[in-house]
């Protein structure tokens, strides 16, 4: 007999929950059953990530796996969901024929599920709509997802259980499992968030707001030994090449502006990327922090933020988040004139007693530098010229300062 886990329903214990540990429930399954669709019947679906999912496992453990698909939605929660289900009707076929192992594996608590597919969505995991009834007869909306990366199930399981009354930082997660039957299909069934995401509408505190809910997240995650070996190393000096090449390609705005920029940066290069990998990385940071990733229980306006999407959770420097939320925003400098998110994100660290290094505003500027740099390097996702400009405006303000100090 082959044993593997089945499901953790986080929400009430069930039949299926292990006497020692309620978090882990295991279950037996005869090797060689085929109630579900063969690897071969899959790939028939014209879903080749799919079969890249089955002939690996997730990154478990202390290893990461470098094959596992990154076909994952940013953002999937919605006010008024699309629920044609036009779009990605391979996944769709696959969800289906899951479908019946894993409402077994949610032990009846789960409804219906209307799959659905928002505007914003990107990748391609299944996500539908349901309701979740509890043991104690209340109903709960829910959303259903698969399949997720491993780091995402990771930490939305870490992050559940909040010191206090206070609600997780992350959607209440009423049942999850890292695999369906014999395929390792990670799938989580999460509380269903009425607001946002917040990036669909513009208001004045959308900004601080979000900077509150990733100090809460890294405040709970450093409760989480830090593999540092896992921190991301970019090839600077590969990248600068790449965009340098991609200007004189693409012939792009202010063409003989940008080379002059890199040049310079390049000359500054080896100090400077010296210095930010020399940075305090020895904490958990989101790592995709923008608004289509923040999400309200209250309402769009209002209320505590909560995070998703937390497929790219690793070990970093907070900086890394406070310039990548803001980055989103540099071609929107207006909407950074509330809340410049790396002082905010400086200040809320200190009132809830983190670290603050004391040259913080310069690492914020390597760091703005070498990401604004990058810029043409990715014409098909970044090579708008609003962007671009805002880039290059970006590169040349944080080079000044820089050789200011």
């Amino acid at each position: 007999m082959w044993v593997r886990p089945v499901a953790i329903i986080t929400s009430m214990p069930t039949r299926r929950a292990a006497a020692s540990d309620s978090r882990l429930a295991w279950d037996t399954w005869p090797r060689g059953h085929r109630s579900v669709p063969s690897r071969s019947t899959t790939s028939k679906l014209g879903m080749p990530f799919i079969s890249r999912t089955l002939r690996c496992r997730a990154d478990r453990g202390n290893s990461e796996t470098r094959t596992m698909p990154t076909c994952y939605a940013q953002g999937c929660h919605a006010e008024r969901p699309d629920m044609r289900n036009e779009s990605n009707s391979g996944n769709r076929q696959l969800a289906d024929m899951l479908l019946p192992h894993l409402y077994r594996a949610c032990n009846g608590h789960l409804g219906d599920v209307n799959w659905f597919r928002a505007d914003w969505q990107r990748g391609g995991a299944a996500t539908g709509r349901a309701t979740w009834r509890a043991s104690d007869g209340s109903e709960h909306d829910v959303m259903v997802k698969f399949p997720i990366r491993a780091r995402e199930l990771l930490w939305m399981r870490r992050l559940q259980h909040p010191q206090g009354d206070l609600k997780p930082v992350v959607p209440h997660v009423y049942a999850s499992g890292s695999s369906l039957e014999s395929y390792d299909l990670a799938w989580i069934v999460i509380e269903w968030l009425p607001y946002g995401p917040l990036g669909k509408r513009w208001h004045a505190d959308h900004v601080s707001r979000t900077v509150e809910a990733v100090t809460r997240f890294h405040e709970e995650a450093d409760a989480f030994v830090v593999d540092q070996e896992k921190a991301r190393v970019e090839d600077w000096n590969a990248l600068c090449e790449n965009s340098v090449r991609s200007i004189k390609r693409n012939h792009i705005a202010e063409e003989a502006r940008w080379l002059g920029l890199l040049d310079r940066l390049q000359e500054n290069l080896p100090s400077m990327v010296e210095r930010w990998r020399s940075r305090d990385a020895d904490h958990w940071i989101h790592g995709d922090l923008h608004l289509a990733n923040a999400m309200s229980r209250v309402a769009a306006e209002s209320g505590e933020v909560t995070l998703i999407d937390l497929a790219e959770v690793r070990p970093g420097h907070w900086i890394e988040d406070a310039v990548f939320l803001e980055r989103r925003l540099w071609a929107r400098p207006e909407r950074l004139e509330a809340t410049r998110p790396v002082k905010a994100m400086a200040e809320t660290r200190i009132a809830r007693g983190l670290s603050v290094q004391k040259t913080y505003e310069t690492l914020a500027d390597i760091r703005r530098a070498l990401m604004a740099s990058t810029a043409p390097a990715f014409m098909k996702t970044e090579g708008h010229p609003k962007f671009l400009s805002a880039c290059r405006n970006q590169l040349t303000s944080a080079l000044d300062r820089l050789q200011e100090d």
